[in-house]
Protein backbone atom coordinates (compact mmCIF):
# COMPACT_ATOMS: atom_id res chain seq x y z
CA UNK A 1 0.00 0.00 0.00
CA UNK A 2 1.70 3.20 -0.98
CA UNK A 3 1.73 6.38 1.32
CA UNK A 4 -0.60 9.12 1.02
CA UNK A 5 2.30 12.34 0.29
CA UNK A 6 2.20 14.22 3.74
CA UNK A 7 2.13 17.55 1.21
CA UNK A 8 -1.64 16.30 0.48
CA UNK A 9 -3.03 16.23 3.93
CA UNK A 10 -5.12 19.29 5.13
CA UNK A 11 -3.99 21.32 7.40
CA UNK A 12 -6.68 21.10 10.25
CA UNK A 13 -6.27 17.07 10.88
CA UNK A 14 -7.52 14.33 8.63
CA UNK A 15 -11.59 13.21 8.98
CA UNK A 16 -11.43 10.82 5.98
CA UNK A 17 -7.84 8.94 4.55
CA UNK A 18 -8.37 6.94 1.41
CA UNK A 19 -5.65 4.89 -0.23
CA UNK A 20 -4.70 2.76 -3.20
CA UNK A 21 -8.71 2.56 -3.61
CA UNK A 22 -10.26 0.28 -6.51
CA UNK A 23 -13.36 -0.39 -7.59
CA UNK A 24 -14.01 -2.22 -11.02
CA UNK A 25 -17.35 -2.82 -12.56
CA UNK A 26 -17.94 -6.28 -14.30
CA UNK A 27 -20.30 -6.03 -17.50
CA UNK A 28 -20.60 -8.60 -19.98
CA UNK A 29 -18.15 -6.64 -21.97
CA UNK A 30 -15.10 -6.84 -19.44
CA UNK A 31 -14.24 -4.99 -16.51
CA UNK A 32 -14.68 -1.27 -16.33
CA UNK A 33 -11.55 0.39 -13.96
CA UNK A 34 -14.18 2.96 -12.91
CA UNK A 35 -11.60 3.35 -9.41
CA UNK A 36 -8.22 2.35 -10.18
CA UNK A 37 -5.47 3.40 -7.04
CA UNK A 38 -7.21 6.45 -5.91
CA UNK A 39 -5.43 7.82 -2.78
CA UNK A 40 -6.58 11.32 -0.72
CA UNK A 41 -7.43 13.27 2.31
CA UNK A 42 -10.11 15.01 3.67
CA UNK A 43 -9.68 17.30 6.54
CA UNK A 44 -12.39 17.93 8.78
CA UNK A 45 -14.60 21.23 8.34
CA UNK A 46 -12.70 21.34 4.67
CA UNK A 47 -14.33 21.14 1.38
CA UNK A 48 -12.51 18.85 -1.16
CA UNK A 49 -13.87 19.44 -5.14
CA UNK A 50 -13.27 16.35 -7.01
CA UNK A 51 -13.34 17.24 -10.72
CA UNK A 52 -13.49 15.75 -14.07
CA UNK A 53 -14.72 15.04 -17.59
CA UNK A 54 -17.90 12.50 -17.48
CA UNK A 55 -17.03 8.65 -16.88
CA UNK A 56 -13.34 9.75 -15.21
CA UNK A 57 -15.00 7.54 -11.93
CA UNK A 58 -15.80 10.81 -9.72
CA UNK A 59 -19.57 9.11 -8.81
CA UNK A 60 -17.87 6.16 -8.28
CA UNK A 61 -15.67 7.09 -5.88
CA UNK A 62 -17.99 9.10 -3.89
CA UNK A 63 -20.70 6.00 -3.70
CA UNK A 64 -17.66 3.54 -2.65
CA UNK A 65 -16.05 6.17 -0.18
CA UNK A 66 -19.67 5.46 1.26
CA UNK A 67 -20.32 1.59 0.97
CA UNK A 68 -23.27 2.25 -1.40
CA UNK A 69 -20.81 0.12 -3.17
CA UNK A 70 -18.08 -1.94 -2.31
CA UNK A 71 -14.92 -1.53 -2.75
CA UNK A 72 -12.45 -4.07 -4.71
CA UNK A 73 -9.60 -3.01 -2.95
CA UNK A 74 -7.57 -0.29 -0.62
CA UNK A 75 -8.48 0.97 2.71
CA UNK A 76 -11.14 4.15 3.48
CA UNK A 77 -10.43 5.03 7.15
CA UNK A 78 -12.54 7.89 8.85
CA UNK A 79 -11.06 9.06 11.66
CA UNK A 80 -8.36 6.30 12.04
CA UNK A 81 -11.28 3.29 11.79
CA UNK A 82 -10.83 1.34 8.74
CA UNK A 83 -14.11 0.97 6.67
CA UNK A 84 -13.22 -1.04 3.39
CA UNK A 85 -14.31 -4.80 3.77
CA UNK A 86 -16.70 -4.15 7.04
CA UNK A 87 -20.32 -6.05 6.63
CA UNK A 88 -23.29 -4.15 6.44
CA UNK A 89 -24.25 -4.98 10.50
CA UNK A 90 -20.74 -3.59 10.94
CA UNK A 91 -20.86 -0.69 8.71
CA UNK A 92 -24.36 0.61 10.07
CA UNK A 93 -22.93 2.84 13.12
CA UNK A 94 -20.38 4.85 10.75
CA UNK A 95 -23.10 5.45 7.80
CA UNK A 96 -24.40 8.29 9.94
CA UNK A 97 -21.63 10.01 9.96
CA UNK A 98 -20.99 10.19 6.39
CA UNK A 99 -24.16 10.88 3.49
CA UNK A 100 -24.66 12.01 0.06
CA UNK A 101 -26.36 14.77 -1.47
CA UNK A 102 -27.32 12.75 -5.07
CA UNK A 103 -27.51 15.06 -9.01
CA UNK A 104 -31.20 14.38 -8.96
CA UNK A 105 -33.28 15.96 -6.32
CA UNK A 106 -36.38 14.47 -7.28
CA UNK A 107 -35.30 11.03 -8.50
CA UNK A 108 -33.41 10.81 -4.62
CA UNK A 109 -36.87 11.29 -2.98
CA UNK A 110 -40.08 9.34 -2.90
CA UNK A 111 -42.38 11.03 -4.47
CA UNK A 112 -45.65 8.84 -2.77
CA UNK A 113 -43.72 10.71 0.44
CA UNK A 114 -44.62 13.60 2.16
CA UNK A 115 -41.51 16.03 3.02
CA UNK A 116 -42.52 14.74 7.15
CA UNK A 117 -42.17 11.51 6.17
CA UNK A 118 -38.83 12.00 4.19
CA UNK A 119 -37.08 13.61 6.64
CA UNK A 120 -37.99 11.56 9.89
CA UNK A 121 -37.36 8.08 8.26
CA UNK A 122 -33.57 8.60 9.17
CA UNK A 123 -34.42 9.31 13.03
CA UNK A 124 -37.17 6.45 12.76
CA UNK A 125 -34.09 4.00 11.51
CA UNK A 126 -32.04 4.74 13.81
CA UNK A 127 -34.63 4.55 16.62
CA UNK A 128 -33.89 8.60 17.71
CA UNK A 129 -36.70 10.25 19.44
CA UNK A 130 -40.46 10.21 20.04
CA UNK A 131 -43.05 10.77 17.02
CA UNK A 132 -43.95 14.60 17.91
CA UNK A 133 -39.94 14.94 18.68
CA UNK A 134 -39.13 13.78 14.71
CA UNK A 135 -41.75 16.15 13.78
CA UNK A 136 -40.33 18.92 15.25
CA UNK A 137 -36.71 17.89 14.39
CA UNK A 138 -38.10 17.51 10.67
CA UNK A 139 -39.61 21.16 11.01
CA UNK A 140 -36.28 22.52 12.30
CA UNK A 141 -34.71 21.13 9.06
CA UNK A 142 -36.79 22.63 7.13
CA UNK A 143 -36.31 25.92 8.36
CA UNK A 144 -32.27 25.44 8.26
CA UNK A 145 -32.11 25.11 4.59
CA UNK A 146 -34.41 27.61 3.89
CA UNK A 147 -37.72 26.43 3.69
CA UNK A 148 -41.26 26.98 5.58
CA UNK A 149 -42.14 24.20 8.38
CA UNK A 150 -45.51 24.40 6.82
CA UNK A 151 -43.70 22.70 3.23
CA UNK A 152 -43.56 19.68 5.51
CA UNK A 153 -47.12 18.73 4.21
CA UNK A 154 -46.16 18.87 0.92
CA UNK A 155 -45.03 16.03 -1.62
CA UNK A 156 -41.82 16.62 -3.96
CA UNK A 157 -43.78 16.92 -7.01
CA UNK A 158 -44.94 20.24 -5.36
CA UNK A 159 -41.64 22.02 -4.82
CA UNK A 160 -38.80 23.49 -7.91
CA UNK A 161 -35.92 21.63 -8.57
CA UNK A 162 -33.54 24.11 -6.24
CA UNK A 163 -36.46 23.20 -3.39
CA UNK A 164 -36.36 19.39 -3.60
CA UNK A 165 -32.60 20.24 -3.55
CA UNK A 166 -32.99 21.84 -0.17
CA UNK A 167 -34.99 19.25 1.15
CA UNK A 168 -32.22 16.12 0.10
CA UNK A 169 -29.80 18.53 2.08
CA UNK A 170 -31.81 18.60 4.92
CA UNK A 171 -32.24 14.92 4.86
CA UNK A 172 -29.01 14.12 4.43
CA UNK A 173 -27.58 16.34 7.41
CA UNK A 174 -30.40 15.42 9.77
CA UNK A 175 -28.22 12.63 11.59
CA UNK A 176 -25.52 15.54 11.83
CA UNK A 177 -23.07 13.62 10.05
CA UNK A 178 -19.47 15.14 9.87
CA UNK A 179 -18.98 14.44 6.26
CA UNK A 180 -21.27 15.22 3.07
CA UNK A 181 -20.89 13.52 -0.18
CA UNK A 182 -22.41 15.51 -2.91
CA UNK A 183 -22.24 14.43 -6.31
CA UNK A 184 -23.20 17.07 -8.55
CA UNK A 185 -25.64 18.41 -6.49
CA UNK A 186 -26.11 21.36 -8.33
CA UNK A 187 -25.53 20.67 -11.96
CA UNK A 188 -29.34 19.91 -12.95
CA UNK A 189 -29.94 23.48 -11.54
CA UNK A 190 -30.14 26.93 -12.92
CA UNK A 191 -27.47 28.99 -12.44
CA UNK A 192 -28.75 31.28 -9.70
CA UNK A 193 -30.21 28.40 -7.82
CA UNK A 194 -26.83 26.81 -7.96
CA UNK A 195 -25.57 30.08 -6.19
CA UNK A 196 -28.16 29.65 -3.80
CA UNK A 197 -27.63 25.97 -2.76
CA UNK A 198 -23.62 26.76 -3.27
CA UNK A 199 -24.18 29.35 -0.42
CA UNK A 200 -26.45 26.88 1.79
CA UNK A 201 -23.72 24.63 1.89
CA UNK A 202 -20.98 27.25 2.61
CA UNK A 203 -23.44 28.44 5.35
CA UNK A 204 -24.01 24.54 6.86
CA UNK A 205 -20.44 23.72 6.51
CA UNK A 206 -19.56 26.76 9.05
CA UNK A 207 -22.50 26.64 10.77
CA UNK A 208 -22.21 22.52 11.51
CA UNK A 209 -18.18 21.89 11.46
CA UNK A 210 -19.12 20.12 8.15
CA UNK A 211 -16.54 18.53 6.15
CA UNK A 212 -17.92 18.02 2.34
CA UNK A 213 -16.50 16.12 -0.81
CA UNK A 214 -18.09 18.23 -3.68
CA UNK A 215 -18.19 16.58 -7.09
CA UNK A 216 -18.77 18.17 -10.28
CA UNK A 217 -17.60 18.78 -13.84
CA UNK A 218 -18.18 22.95 -13.40
CA UNK A 219 -14.53 24.29 -12.53
CA UNK A 220 -16.27 27.74 -12.00
CA UNK A 221 -18.26 25.90 -9.30
CA UNK A 222 -15.58 24.25 -7.45
CA UNK A 223 -13.20 27.01 -7.21
CA UNK A 224 -15.79 29.03 -5.49
CA UNK A 225 -16.65 26.36 -2.43
CA UNK A 226 -13.33 23.94 -2.32
CA UNK A 227 -10.63 24.62 -0.55
CA UNK A 228 -8.66 21.90 -2.24
CA UNK A 229 -9.28 20.35 -5.63
CA UNK A 230 -8.19 17.02 -6.71
CA UNK A 231 -8.79 16.40 -10.39
CA UNK A 232 -9.54 12.90 -11.75
CA UNK A 233 -8.76 11.10 -14.96
CA UNK A 234 -9.53 7.79 -16.18
CA UNK A 235 -9.63 6.14 -12.93
CA UNK A 236 -6.96 7.94 -11.27
CA UNK A 237 -5.86 11.34 -9.68
CA UNK A 238 -3.30 13.38 -11.53
CA UNK A 239 -3.53 16.26 -9.17
CA UNK A 240 -4.15 17.60 -6.31
CA UNK A 241 -3.02 20.56 -4.04
CA UNK A 242 -4.73 23.62 -2.50
CA UNK A 243 -7.42 25.94 -4.79
CA UNK A 244 -4.94 28.43 -5.13
CA UNK A 245 -2.39 26.26 -6.61
CA UNK A 246 -4.83 24.54 -8.78
CA UNK A 247 -6.91 27.81 -10.33
CA UNK A 248 -3.79 30.28 -10.38
CA UNK A 249 -1.27 27.59 -11.48
CA UNK A 250 -2.32 24.14 -12.52
CA UNK A 251 0.65 21.96 -13.74
CA UNK A 252 -0.88 18.64 -15.29
CA UNK A 253 -1.39 19.12 -18.50
CA UNK A 254 -4.74 17.09 -18.30
CA UNK A 255 -5.87 20.23 -15.20
CA UNK A 256 -4.59 23.13 -17.73
CA UNK A 257 -6.84 21.74 -20.56
CA UNK A 258 -9.76 21.47 -18.57
CA UNK A 259 -9.51 25.20 -17.47
CA UNK A 260 -8.84 26.26 -20.60
CA UNK A 261 -11.78 25.05 -21.74
CA UNK A 262 -14.26 25.99 -19.27
CA UNK A 263 -16.34 28.96 -20.51
CA UNK A 264 -15.51 31.76 -19.28
CA UNK A 265 -12.59 31.13 -17.70
CA UNK A 266 -8.88 31.20 -18.62
CA UNK A 267 -5.48 29.77 -18.06
CA UNK A 268 -3.71 32.07 -15.55
CA UNK A 269 0.30 30.70 -15.74
CA UNK A 270 3.10 32.80 -14.29
CA UNK A 271 5.19 31.18 -16.86
CA UNK A 272 3.53 31.77 -19.64
CA UNK A 273 2.46 28.22 -20.96
CA UNK A 274 0.01 28.48 -24.04
CA UNK A 275 -3.08 26.80 -22.97
CA UNK A 276 -3.68 23.16 -23.73
CA UNK A 277 -6.50 21.48 -25.63
CA UNK A 278 -8.15 18.25 -25.49
CA UNK A 279 -7.57 15.94 -28.37
CA UNK A 280 -9.69 13.11 -29.37
CA UNK A 281 -11.67 11.24 -26.24
CA UNK A 282 -11.02 9.50 -23.29
CA UNK A 283 -9.80 6.34 -24.03
CA UNK A 284 -12.41 3.23 -22.72
CA UNK A 285 -12.32 2.74 -19.03
CA UNK A 286 -12.02 -1.26 -20.12
CA UNK A 287 -8.81 -0.97 -21.94
CA UNK A 288 -6.59 2.05 -20.21
CA UNK A 289 -3.72 2.92 -22.50
CA UNK A 290 0.00 1.56 -21.06
CA UNK A 291 2.21 4.37 -18.78
CA UNK A 292 0.53 7.63 -17.77
CA UNK A 293 -3.40 6.95 -18.86
CA UNK A 294 -3.59 10.54 -20.38
CA UNK A 295 -0.69 10.91 -23.07
CA UNK A 296 -2.79 9.27 -25.85
CA UNK A 297 -4.20 13.22 -25.84
CA UNK A 298 -1.65 14.88 -24.70
CA UNK A 299 0.46 17.06 -26.38
CA UNK A 300 3.34 17.22 -24.09
CA UNK A 301 3.99 13.65 -23.96
CA UNK A 302 7.20 11.80 -24.51
CA UNK A 303 8.67 8.25 -24.78
CA UNK A 304 8.33 7.61 -21.09
CA UNK A 305 5.09 8.85 -20.84
CA UNK A 306 3.84 5.80 -23.08
CA UNK A 307 5.23 3.19 -21.23
CA UNK A 308 5.92 4.44 -17.36
CA UNK A 309 2.55 5.39 -15.52
CA UNK A 310 3.90 8.50 -12.95
CA UNK A 311 2.98 8.78 -9.73
CA UNK A 312 2.00 12.17 -7.20
CA UNK A 313 4.55 13.91 -6.51
CA UNK A 314 4.92 16.64 -4.34
CA UNK A 315 5.63 20.35 -6.61
CA UNK A 316 4.66 22.64 -3.49
CA UNK A 317 3.86 22.66 0.01
CA UNK A 318 0.32 21.77 -0.86
CA UNK A 319 0.70 20.39 -4.50
CA UNK A 320 1.28 17.37 -5.84
CA UNK A 321 0.64 16.01 -9.58
CA UNK A 322 1.21 12.74 -11.35
CA UNK A 323 3.32 13.75 -14.53
CA UNK A 324 6.55 13.02 -15.74
CA UNK A 325 6.91 16.81 -17.74
CA UNK A 326 6.22 19.50 -15.03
Amino acid sequence: MSPIISAARPSGGTLLAVRDLVKHHQTSAGSVRAVDGVSLVIGKGETLGLVGESGCGKSTLGRTLLGLEIADAGSIQLEGVELAGLSRRRLRPYRRRAQMVFQDPFGSLNPRSKVQDLLTEPFAVYGMGTSAERVQWARELLLKVGLRPEHAGRYPHEFSGGQRQRISIARAIALKPELLVCDEAVSALDVSVQAQIVNLLRSLRASDALSLLFISHDLGVVAHLADRIAVMYLGRIVEVGSKADIVRAPRHPYTRALFAAAPGRRLRSGAGEPPIELRGEPPSPMNPPPGCRFHTRCPLAVDRCRVQGPELRAVGPDHEVSCHVV
